[in-house]
């Protein structure tokens, strides 16, 4: 009696398969990106776990399971403090690029004429977004979205940091025999923004480096840089 199974039943079609490396194709750099965010993240988790209970053994207290740690101010202040730094930095970018230039940057528009991202929004346009066909408020809001998804991101990490940050200063600070803070306290402590400028400094720092070593330095077929054949001060 023949048994074998259909190869349409073991083996994906060829539709599906060519799906899925369409689907890599167009959203390789997303994938690869946010791949590289979760392995860095349980990275950190991990990690971070290991030193918190270190710390709490240090001092003679109960140590903490991984899924309790995630609700520690430990963890919590420690990522969100840097996911904050990040979207102020790439919300200060997109919005600084409007009306800013650097000569010879390729992240930057040219010092002279306007650029397709300056053209007035088409309603027609094939492909248009919905808001721009619907126009009024709702074209105005989406025309700076890019801008106001950063701020917000960055406002709600912000709020996370402060959270998380004066529940791990207030365990310390019993800890030392002294009262505990609340989010608005620690707000105010020097401690919360050495946290918060020690990270903010840094990605501006970054920013201004891609603009400038980009006038001068290039990297081959990447589109965060020109040509490699360009000019210093061309701006493609």
């Amino acid at each position: 009696m023949d048994t074998a199974v259909p190869a349409d039943l073991t083996k994906p079609s060829r539709t599906q398969s060519n799906a899925f490396q369409r689907v890599l194709l167009e959203n390789g750099l997303s994938i690869a990106m946010l791949s590289a965010f979760v392995v860095m993240l349980a990275a950190q988790t991990l990690t971070g776990w290991k030193v918190f209970n270190a710390e709490q053994r240090e001092h003679g207290e109960a140590t903490v399971a991984l899924s309790q740690y995630l609700a520690t101010g430990h963890f919590v202040e420690a990522t969100a403090e840097n996911w904050e730094s990040e979207f102020l930095q790439m919300a200060a970018f997109v919005w600084l690029a409007v009306h800013l230039r650097q000569k010879g940057s390729p992240e930057s528009k040219p010092l002279e004429g306007d650029e397709d991202v300056d053209r007035e929004p088409d309603p027609n346009r094939p492909g248009a977004p919905w808001p721009v066909r619907r126009g009024g408020m709702w074209l105005r809001i989406y025309s700076h979205s890019l801008t106001w998804a950063f701020l917000l991101m960055f406002f709600i990490s912000f709020l996370c940091h402060a959270a998380g940050g004066a529940r791990e200063y207030s365990q310390d600070q019993i800890a030392h025999g002294q009262s505990g803070v609340t989010m608005l306290q620690f707000m105010g402590t020097a401690e919360f923004w050495f946290q918060s400028m020690q990270n903010w400094q840094s990605e501006f720092l970054a920013i201004a480096m891609m603009v400038l070593l980009s006038v001068w330095l290039r990297q081959k077929g990447s589109p965060e840089s020109k040509p490699v054949d360009a000019g210093h001060h061309e701006h493609e």
